[in-house]
């Protein structure tokens, strides 16, 4: 099966130099932002009702495996079936519900991952530290600063209107949710609820989604097994997958990435392929690929 699609011209060796430098400024914007939401989540942690269980469970859904997983990664990166464009539009929102970047930036960083896959150039490799690829290569990267070269990595959404407007407007919809949940749960149940309401759905949901997330760019390229002998280090684990709908089947997707499916055998659970089998048979996802042993 074909590798990630889109690949940018190889005569672009010098991105390869580019990412691999790791710049001194430590990014203060960004650690405020993190920070921000982990103490989010730690406060959600005493303002527990059962309720907000609920619109954690359902904002993740929305953000982690339709956003991330179903849209971010297996449609919009790699291409791996398509839809309707209204609907590609709004799993892409959803996605954004995460806030890990822009579809544009999420795509471009991914495709740049997989061209130099535990190689110079790879933005997130365990090579250069456990803690470099989990979060040390958004605190202290330069990366995401780099428009010109990940541009290149992202030509189709770059292409698109919507996605132009989305890479600056990225931040709107969790947003506009967290003001949303703030409403909703003050009209039932007061303030305290209302409070609840977005320190679970936003804040703690996101915390959290970003190290399940940074665990695939760590986790999965150190510990756990190798079903085929591609040239990096990613593995199968299983125990990421679940957190994660079936992303950590990791080693399955580097060595066939177009595939939408992980999960190559009945217990490599793939909540994310589910979700794309349920829109095929609803007639809303076509042309999926898919690797079978």
């Amino acid at each position: 099966m074909a590798s990630v699609v889109a690949h940018p011209p190889q005569a672009v060796s010098e991105i390869a130099d580019l990412v691999q430098a790791k710049s001194d400024e430590f990014n203060w914007v960004f650690f405020v932002v993190i920070a921000s939401f982990h103490l989010g989540a730690v406060a959600a942690l005493f303002t527990f009702h059962w309720s907000s269980v609920v619109v954690f469970v359902v904002m993740w859904l929305v953000a982690q495996n339709v956003g991330v997983g179903i849209s971010y990664h297996r449609q919009l990166t790699h291409r791996g079936f398509t839809t309707p464009r209204w609907l590609e539009y709004a799993m892409a929102v959803c996605g954004t519900m995460a806030l890990q970047g822009s579809p544009s930036y999420w795509v471009a960083v991914h495709r740049m991952h997989h061209q130099y896959t535990d190689k110079p150039g790879d933005p997130h490799s365990p090579r250069d530290g456990k803690w470099w690829s989990h979060m040390g290569w958004i605190l202290h990267g330069s990366l995401h600063s780099e428009t010109t070269t990940l541009s290149r990595y992202a030509p189709d959404l770059q292409r698109d209107a919507f996605y132009r407007w989305l890479a600056v407007w990225h931040w709107l919809p969790v947003t506009l949710t967290g003001v949303a949940l703030l409403g909703g749960g003050m009209a039932l149940g007061g303030w305290r609820l209302g409070v609840s309401w977005v320190l679970w759905g936003v804040f703690l949901r996101v915390a959290v989604g970003f190290h399940v997330t940074w665990l695939v760019n760590s986790v999965t390229h150190m510990w756990g097994t190798r079903r085929f002998k591609t040239r990096d280090d990613s593995t199968n684990n299983w125990w990421v997958a679940l957190l994660t709908g079936g992303e950590g089947w990791h080693n399955n997707h580097h060595a066939h990435p177009v595939s939408a499916r992980h999960g190559l055998v009945w217990w490599e659970v793939d909540f994310n392929y589910w979700g794309i089998r349920l829109l095929s048979l609803l007639g809303l996802a076509k042309n999926v690929k898919v690797m079978r042993l």
